[in-house]
Order: structure tokens, then C-alpha cells, then sequence
């Protein structure tokens, strides 16, 4: 009776262990696959137009949808999105516990204590969320620095009245993306 309550519990803890690696890495691979589909495509409007109108006409037309696309790809207990503290689109609004998420990066790179490639994950009663942050690049700086060019100014307040994404500095935390991976019952 006690060695089968024990190989019980192990079988138990192994399969908590297991769905814990599986969530993380399904998470990272979502993650993976929404930042480099919207890297790329960024990328081929930047070479198109290196003033960077193109990348905000494409951001403001198409990051949504091919976010929802990358979704579709996705198993159905996994989902992948961006926010961000400093909002550009309502659309990618956090919740308070992305909000808990991103003031922890920001203050840990404000300390210079993060880099892009710390990853935090969230276990909850249902779900399972993979953080990963998003830092200013140097192409960034076009649409979310402190010397935008008026153009683009006027194309950001244009689709975005609320904008608060705009004054950053090279290699300061931009945001996340984030995936959340129901826990299967």
C-alpha cells in the first residue's frame, strides 16, 4: 500500500514537472514565431523605405492581423500576443498581471540587471504564461524614439490618438510578447 501511494505520488509530480517544461517551451516557441514573423516582415518595409514610413503604414495596417494569424497556427490552448506599458494600440492593452510582469523588467533594466533574453514564467490555476521582453533597437528609434520625423509623428497620431509610445532611448524595455498556455485537464 505505501510503495503504491509512493509510485502514485512520483507519477503525479512527473507529470506536474512535465507539463510545466511543456507549457514553457510551447510558450517560447509561440513567442518565437510571432517575433520573427513581425521582425521580418518590419524588416522588408524598412528596406523598402529606410525613413520608416512604410514600417508604420505596415505597422498600423497589419501587425494585428498577422498576430491573429500566427495565432491560427498555433494549437488551440496556446495564444501569443504583444503589450506594453507605454501603449501604442488599444488593441494590445495589458492586464494587471502583464502590468505586475513589465514593471519587474523595467526596473531590473533600468538597473541593467535584464537583458532581452530573460524570460519569466507565470504558473496559474488554469494557465501557464512566458514573458518575454522586448527591447528598443536601433530601428525602433524611428517610430518610438525622441526625434521622430514629422511624417511619421503625423501618421502615429493619425492611427494611434492615444499613443504613449514614443521617447524611448536604444536599449530601453519596450514591452513583451507574452503566451499563455491552458493548462489540459
Amino acid at each position: 500500500m505505501k510503495l503504491s501511494l509512493f509510485t502514485a505520488s512520483l507519477l503525479l509530480t512527473g507529470s506536474l514537472y512535465a507539463h510545466e517544461v511543456t507549457a514553457k517551451q510551447e510558450g517560447l516557441q509561440a513567442i518565437k514565431l510571432l517575433g520573427q514573423t513581425l521582425k521580418s516582415q518590419l524588416k522588408e518595409k524598412l528596406q523598402l523605405d529606410s525613413n520608416g514610413t512604410a514600417a508604420i503604414t505596415f505597422c498600423t495596417s497589419q501587425a494585428q492581423a498577422i498576430s491573429q494569424e500566427v495565432n491560427t497556427q498555433l494549437p488551440s490552448h496556446v495564444k501569443v500576443r504583444r503589450t506594453s506599458l507605454q501603449l501604442r494600440n488599444e488593441a494590445n492593452k495589458p492586464d494587471a498581471l502583464d502590468i505586475r510582469v513589465m514593471n519587474n523588467y523595467k526596473k531590473a533594466f533600468e538597473k541593467h540587471t535584464s537583458t532581452a533574453r530573460l524570460i519569466t514564467k507565470v504558473e496559474k490555476e488554469t494557465f501557464t504564461r512566458v514573458y518575454k521582453p522586448l527591447v528598443v533597437g536601433a530601428v525602433c528609434l524611428k517610430c518610438h524614439g525622441e526625434n521622430i520625423s514629422p511624417v511619421i509623428a503625423e501618421q502615429i497620431k493619425a492611427a494611434y490618438p492615444t499613443d504613449a509610445a514614443t521617447g524611448m532611448k536604444l536599449g530601453d524595455f519596450r514591452g513583451v510578447i507574452v503566451a499563455e498556455v491552458v493548462k489540459k485537464h
